[in-house]
């Protein structure tokens, strides 16, 4: 746990932001979080057209998630497609996003609350548990886009950044905090970079290394 003088030394180091995640992360993000990543089709953050889902429960990996998404709106940019490599023919045929977070939300309910009373609303019950991403901002702003674009409730789910925690922990001793980088620092191989899955399993090796 950081001191006081501590905390004014890091806070020098990164911006209020990064650093009260970092905080938030080494207080709350200890046992149990869903690590998840998502890819685009476009530059619009709703066009998500795949997703990764890795659940930890108790500090073990306790279930992953991966679907293709039918992006909306639905084409595919140059430099999108560059990165992950899905195009067009891959996503015709997959289930819409309403479709995929609702199989989601069932296999997350499995892990995290198959020992409780069931609720109505699935949405609010999965946001007692945080997600975390790497570069959270995009992660969390294609959520917020697509559900909006489905008209669906948002329950203002807490996402948690390792991008942020990766920075305070390794500083400049790295060459950069990206994703493959920040796995390596942590003793995670990741293979099949930008595959949604495999960063979000990439990912939540590094939250449990860093916790």
């Amino acid at each position: 746990m950081p001191t006081a003088k501590s905390s004014h030394r890091l806070s020098v180091k990164m911006n209020i932001k990064d650093y009260r995640e970092y905080c938030l992360l080494q207080k709350e993000m200890i046992r149990d979080f869903i690590a998840i990543d998502f890819e685009t089709a476009n530059q619009q953050p709703s066009s998500v057209c795949s997703v990764g889902v890795v659940m930890v429960r108790n500090g073990q990996v306790a279930d992953s998630f991966y679907s293709l998404i039918h992006p909306e709106p639905n084409y595919y940019n140059y430099w999108c497609q560059r990165v992950h490599g899905l195009s067009q023919c891959d996503t015709e045929d997959a289930p819409v996003f309403s479709k995929v977070w609702q199989r989601l939300e069932e296999k997350i309910a499995d892990v995290f609350f198959s020992d409780q009373q069931p609720i109505d609303d699935l949405h609010y019950q999965i946001a007692s548990i945080p997600f975390v991403a790497h570069n959270a901002r995009f992660d969390e702003g294609c959520l917020k886009a697509v559900f909006k674009v489905y008209q669906m409730d948002y329950p203002d789910y807490r996402f948690y950044d390792t991008l942020a925690a990766a920075r305070r922990q390794f500083g400049h001793s790295l060459p950069n905090h990206q994703l493959h980088t920040v796995a390596a620092a942590c003793g995670y191989d990741l293979q099949n970079h930008h595959h949604s899955l495999a960063d979000a399993e990439a990912c939540a090796a590094i939250a449990l290394y860093l916790l």
